[in-house]
């Protein structure tokens, strides 16, 4: 089981020049969401530490190789996708926002909703949990399937992605679900992922390694 996450630096120092990236990565840092927000902090974009931080990681890519970019339609994200360019030397990165990137595991939103209204951290784990635990799932799940899901969105990253670098800036709620199912990570509502943190894919014709990465100190938030 890998409960570490590598320093984003680390793992892209360890290419080798036929290895292909796909990045599903959080946003930067933002500033603190309740539940009573009306839009579960929709509008909510980057801090500047935030976007800083998301140069630094652009500034950790290679400059051989080209890149594309793909993001959750939320702001926060797309901030996190530009700044990730900038610091890689692009001052005005294309990116193509996906709506899949925003709610990819929801299978009803209305029960999702209810997930976020009660309790976020509790609900993405309590679901982990019973995927785990192969319980029955009802007819108004508020998530998909894990494992297939998670499959499902790694093969979308490999058909959208066709340059050296694909980037794909998402919220937690849909990094913690593959890191799970890739990396056998464990997330506990105590103790979750940190901003900047995600799961890189390095990929060659003769297969691919996943791994767990953080563009900051560390990959974990302790509350």
């Amino acid at each position: 089981m890998n409960m570490n996450f590598i320093p984003a630096s680390t793992f892209f120092t360890s290419l080798t020049p036929d290895e292909r990236v796909f990045l599903l990565i959080r946003h930067g840092e933002r500033r603190h969401i309740t539940p009573e927000d009306p839009d579960f902090g929709a509008h909510v974009g980057l801090t500047e530490r935030g976007r800083k931080q998301a140069l630094a990681l652009g500034k950790c890519i290679p400059a051989e190789g080209d890149m594309s970019f793909f993001s959750s339609p939320v702001g926060r994200c797309i901030e996190t996708a530009q700044n990730i360019g900038k610091g890689r030397g692009i001052e005005n990165p294309h990116i193509e926002k996906l709506d899949c990137l925003a709610e990819y595991f929801v299978q009803d939103y209305d029960e999702y909703t209810k997930v976020l209204r009660a309790g976020f951290y509790e609900g993405i784990c309590e679901w982990m949990q019973n995927e785990a635990a192969g319980k029955p799932r009802g007819d108004k799940e508020a998530f998909a399937p894990l494992a297939a899901r998670s499959e499902d969105m790694l093969a979308m990253m490999f058909e959208k992605g066709n340059c050296r670098f694909n980037i794909f800036a998402t919220h937690d709620a849909w990094v913690v679900p593959c890191l799970t199912h890739f990396c056998e990570m464990q997330f506990s509502p105590k103790r979750w992922m940190n901003f900047l943190t995600g799961m890189a894919v390095a990929a060659t014709p003769r297969g691919k390694r996943i791994v767990p990465i953080t563009a900051l100190d560390s990959g974990w938030l302790e509350f």
